[in-house]
């Protein structure tokens, strides 16, 4: 599959980030993410990520990273591309994406740096320098201290023919609208908020109707309902899901850092897909919090 081709299936559908299965013991648990992929991907996301943001991607060793891509490419290898997420200093992140692209991996999610500060310049050059490393198309991650602008972002393009994407996870919405309208359908456009569903609307509006589903781990069925209904302006169900579902699911995520992770893994454990405990610095949802998101799956019926 060719950067372009990897574009065009992006740029409809729904998107989802497995979470990243681990045993008791914290170790990665190879057998539980296979059962994993095989039940969600027939719910028909048009691409999965693994070790993405969800899928714990900033706690992976080095050598869990290769079995956790090696592990989703083999499972899915007829049924849905993958795409791997990969980040960290800029002689990481390349090793780690020129890794991905030998065990298969169709894309790359190109996640921030993280700790240290940079110049607008100084991320460019470590976005090119990722670029540049492999063949396969890459997908910027705009969150945190990774911050481009339309400006830096078009130069980008033009020097890396195998940037194909852009994921918005800042939600700045006076920079979303001016990197759409800059460069166009030089990119495909990715809402990258957690729990893009509440911003799924406003988002189509600015003309970026695909976004990636963390829900889709527990409740796929539900999930794909709502992006069918976003796709059809069907604002009825859209209010409904929302009101019944996503708003109350949000006062149990915010209660600390880090639940938008955590509170995946919970969904995932209630309903019979236990991915384990989330690593350190994470915590696990309280139990009465575990109850109060049980009660709200539950409501949404088989999946």
């Amino acid at each position: 599959m060719n950067p372009q081709e990897l574009k065009s299936i992006l740029s409809s559908g729904l998107l989802s980030f497995p979470v990243t299965d681990f045993d008791a013991a914290g170790d990665f648990n190879q057998a539980g993410y296979v059962r994993r992929l095989e039940w969600l991907a027939p719910y028909g996301a048009s691409a999965l990520f693994a070790a993405g943001g969800t899928g714990e991607f900033f706690s992976l060793a080095p050598d869990e990273y290769s079995a956790v891509i090696k592990t989703a490419v083999d499972t899915c290898e007829k049924s849905v591309p993958i795409l791997a997420g990969v980040g960290g200093p800029t002689r990481v992140a390349i090793q780690m994406a020129q890794e991905a692209e030998r065990l298969g991996a169709k894309g790359l999610l190109l996640l921030p740096h993280y700790l240290t500060e940079a110049s607008q310049d100084g991320v460019a050059a470590h976005v090119e320098q990722v670029c540049k490393s492999v063949k396969i198309g890459v997908v910027i991650y705009n969150r945190n201290v990774c911050r481009l602008n339309a400006n830096l972002l078009e130069q980008l393009a033009e020097r890396c023919p195998n940037l194909i994407g852009y994921k918005d996870g800042l939600g700045d919405i006076e920079l979303m609208v001016s990197i759409r309208r800059r460069l166009g359908e030089r990119l495909t456009y990715l809402g990258g908020l957690p729990t893009a569903e509440v911003y799924a609307a406003a988002y189509k509006a600015l003309g970026v109707p695909v976004y990636s589903s963390a829900v889709f781990n527990f409740i796929p069925k539900t999930a794909m309902a709502f992006y069918k209904a976003i796709a059809a302006e069907d604002h009825a169900t859209v209010g409904k899901l929302i009101d019944d579902f996503f708003l109350p699911y949000l006062d149990i995520r915010n209660r600390k850092a880090g639940y938008a992770v955590s509170i995946v893994k919970a969904g995932a454990k209630i309903v019979g897909y236990d991915a384990g405990p989330v690593r350190a610095p994470l915590t696990d949802l309280l139990p009465e919090e575990y109850e109060a998101l049980a009660k709200l799956i539950e409501a949404q019926g088989a999946q």
